[in-house]
């Protein structure tokens, strides 16, 4: 006996990180028994002891929430309150069949497709669909409805006192925690690179050991781990930046002290204070943030003299002439030009360090700016948050939740699929209870909920292991009812010892082996109730089976093969959606500042928003992929360098458009008058945006080539006439009457740049394509 409970101990430890599982069935093991005594024997209500059990097991077994204890009493309170409204509702709706099933269709869709809102309602869905199920399952009128509500409100009251004080999880933030880490990571790995530290190399794997596991915890969720508060919702941005961080640090090279690129060094060196500030703000948001707001200034000094110091070194460039006054070349573009092929490398040699170090100065600018946002949004008081008071350049609690609703009303949508299939097949399990008489019509449709799954085959298998748990579970109940008969007092010592094992047996041993659970717990909380032997529990098995039929055939009728079906298609969209996005920034870039059009700063925003939501449902596509059984056929590694593809493109977009969008004199700060920004030349627009064109017009065929449109295209080999071109602009486009290169020829070759970076990480999207068989593996011929 030893052995086992040590090997039992051994396995819980190992499954149940935290023993977060173990702290909410002990808790419900508690609570449940307690309130379903007091309302049975005490009051002597059984419709009221039943909605108190059930509501105990929906509030404290279905759900955990986390972070600090503050915002779990505010979520856990909210649920009360949500939930207690819908059994008044359900009540209301189980008068007619017809009414009963079309409430469980809408409600059902509305509590599914809200969970792509917050982690937080997505989390409660389960608790909140259980708290419309119960009462709507069983028959009663308006008059029923007090008794229902004094029973689950009961449970919702002590709910609260038993997570507040009944073994609580210690408040942790796990995404919070990896990025406070991912951040000094990468700060350390900065600092030692340009101090060249002897301890380099140990820091460079300390610093991807942490972004490693900083999206390893965003990944491995079945939902985007964020809640709807402005503080989670600006540090669940810095996932994507911190790794677009690394990829810059990654491809830039140390800049020495006798480098002649001093400012590109010194954005470097503010970059690393920003993020160790920004760590330290991030761990304790309450302190004083004016070490990062100092840091913070100081990298946008450096970005400025960033530009700056790179428009000096371009008129040192050798040239064929200083133009003709107007602006235009004097070299013909057709007509070769040695000298500027030769210069070619050498203007991309001397702007990379600059380049690189822009590129860092804007993420991590990015990366300051939400961690001053998630600090201020904490530091609110309460009455603030009352009011629905938002931070500086976060969106308000409502537009934030409109906008990730209006991501996923998309006809492929993984997420809107799965609260179709589920409002469905909750909908067709209360419909068929209702028309069969079942006697306990309240199992058909928890059977459904239990095993409706995204895909056909996921929901196949769970439905056979919810039938043979069930039997197991009915068969043990019935071997422990023989010798106890109608005595129902050894039924109150083994109700809480079911409640318990059936809380930790699904995450400890097996789905399986919770149903098997949960059928003894129901088969003894019934005959407490209403003594009627080991048959309650062979109802059970028939009214799950039923439920778990009806799950078979919606999943078998809507959308059977799942997200690993639409995953293809979310990242075809999110391409397609990024490449416009890209393209509408480069052709705001390309207008004079004073003369751009409103319509092209909208439009840049619009295809932002349409990029993000894209984006947005690639992610949720790729989660509920990783939740689904059954093999996987495309490793997850070539799906995560897809996936941030995805991403690269899109913070080039952003970083593109911020680029231009800090127009005129501004970027150069005081004494800068001489360096206007000009429009630039009719040549090197046509320059910049036919390379545009061409890189956004390969994404878009990638894009298609995922969808099965057309085969997998090939990388582009370097265009030398575009970057010659980009050389005769600078060398004498882009300079005033005094010869000093203008702010816009920075501008210019950084968006040169960016595309060529674009194009240059073609190759490694097309790899996983051709050696995992997406897209058929086909590919375009050269």
């Amino acid at each position: 006996m030893p052995a086992l409970l040590q090997r039992l101990r051994q396995r819980l430890t190992a499954r149940d990180h935290g023993l977060l599982v173990l702290r909410r069935a002990g808790r419900t093991a508690i609570v449940m028994p307690g309130t379903f005594a007091l309302c049975d024997q005490v009051i002597g209500n059984p419709e009221m002891a039943l909605f108190a059990a059930f509501g105990s097991f929906a509030m404290l077994m279905l759900v955990g929430f986390g972070g600090p204890m503050r915002q779990r009493m505010q979520a856990q309170a909210s649920l009360a309150v949500v939930s207690s409204l819908f059994v008044c509702l359900g009540t209301l709706a189980s008068q007619a069949a017809w009414l009963a099933c079309l409430a469980m269709a809408v409600l059902g869709f509305g509590v599914l497709l809200a969970g792509a809102v917050s982690s937080v309602l997505a989390g409660a869905s389960t608790s909140l669909l259980l708290s419309f199920i119960l009462p709507v399952s069983l028959p009663g009128t308006a008059s029923d409805v007090p008794d229902r509500l004094a029973g689950w409100g009961l449970a919702a009251v002590v709910g609260l006192f038993a997570i507040r004080l009944l073994w609580p999880e210690p408040a942790a933030d796990p995404l919070r925690g990896k990025a406070v880490g991912a951040c000094r990571a990468l700060a350390a790995r900065l600092r030692s690179e340009d101090e060249a530290s002897p301890d380099h190399e140990q820091i460079v794997r300390d610093a991807h050991r942490a972004l490693d596991e900083l999206q390893r915890q965003f990944l491995t969720t079945p939902y985007r781990p964020t809640g709807l508060s402005a503080s989670d919702r600006a540090v669940v941005r810095l996932v994507d930046e911190l790794n677009w961080a690394r990829r810059v640090i990654v491809h830039s090279l140390p800049i020495p002290d006798d480098s002649p690129n001093l400012a590109a060094r010194r954005a470097r060196i503010a970059a690393a204070n920003v993020l160790g500030h920004g760590a330290d703000l991030l761990a304790a948001p309450r302190t004083s943030p004016d070490a990062l707001h100092t840091a913070s200034a100081e990298l946008r000094a450096a970005l400025f003299a960033l530009e700056r110091d790179a428009a000096d070194v371009l008129p040192q460039l050798s040239g064929r002439g200083p133009g003709n006054g107007t602006g235009a070349s004097t070299v013909s573009p057709d007509e070769p030009d040695e000298p500027a092929d030769r210069q070619v490398t050498e203007v991309i040699d001397a702007l990379e360090p600059s380049f690189r170090a822009h590129e860092l100065a804007f993420v991590v600018g990015a990366i300051g700016d939400n961690i001053d946002a998630a600090a201020r949004a904490e530091r609110r008081t309460w009455v603030q948050r009352l009011l629905g008071r938002q931070t500086t350049g976060l969106p308000g609690t409502l537009s934030a939740a409109q906008e990730r609703v209006s991501a996923h009303v998309d006809p492929h949508s993984v997420w809107l699929h799965n609260s179709v299939r589920g409002a469905v097949g909750l909908a067709l399990a209360v419909l068929v209870a209702n028309l069969t008489d079942v006697q306990h019509a309240f199992w058909v449709v928890v059977g459904a909920l239990s095993v409706l799954r995204s895909n056909a085959l996921s929901t196949g298998q769970n439905a056979l292991r919810a039938v043979l748990g069930t039997l197991a579970g009915f068969a043990i109940g019935a071997l422990l009812l023989l010798p106890i008969g109608g005595d129902t007092t050894p039924l109150w010592f083994l109700l809480p010892v079911t409640i318990l094992v059936a809380g930790i047996a699904p995450a400890v041993i097996s789905f399986a082996a919770g149903q098997a659970a949960f059928t003894l717990e129901l088969v003894i909380l019934f005959n407490i109730l209403q003594p009627t032997g080991w048959r309650v529990g062979l109802v059970r098995i028939e009214d799950v089976a039923i439920g778990c039929g009806v799950s078979l055939v919606v999943g078998l009728l809507f959308w059977p093969r799942g997200a690993g079906a639409a995953l293809n298609t979310a990242l075809s969209q999110a391409y397609s959606a990024s490449s416009r996005y890209l393209a509408a920034a480069v052709e705001f870039g390309m207008r004079r500042p004073g003369s751009r059009p409103a319509s092209t700063a909208v439009e840049a925003k619009r295809q932002a928003v349409r990029a993000a939501s894209a984006a947005r449902r690639m992610d949720d596509a790729f989660r509920q992929y990783l939740t689904e059984r059954g093999a996987k056929t495309t490793p997850l590694a070539e799906f995560a360098m897809l996936i941030g593809g995805v991403i690269g493109l899109r913070l080039a977009a952003d970083t593109v458009l911020d680029l231009w969008e800090r127009d005129g004199d501004k970027a150069f700060g005081e004494g800068s008058a001489a360096r206007p920004t000009q429009l630039p030349h009719a040549q090197l627009r046509h320059t910049l945006l036919r390379r545009t064109w061409q890189v956004t017009n390969w994404y878009d065929d990638f894009a298609r080539s995922l969808d099965g449109g057309r085969p997998v295209p090939r990388s582009p080999d370097q265009d030398a006439d575009a970057d010659r071109a980009l050389v005769r602009a600078l060398r004498e486009d882009l300079r005033d009457k005094h010869g000093i290169a203008s702010a816009t020829a920075v501008r210019a070759i950084w968006t040169g740049d960016h595309l060529s970076a674009l194009r240059r990480n073609q190759p490694t999207l097309v790899q996983p394509v051709l050696t995992t068989g997406l897209a058929h593996g086909e590919r375009a011929p050269d």
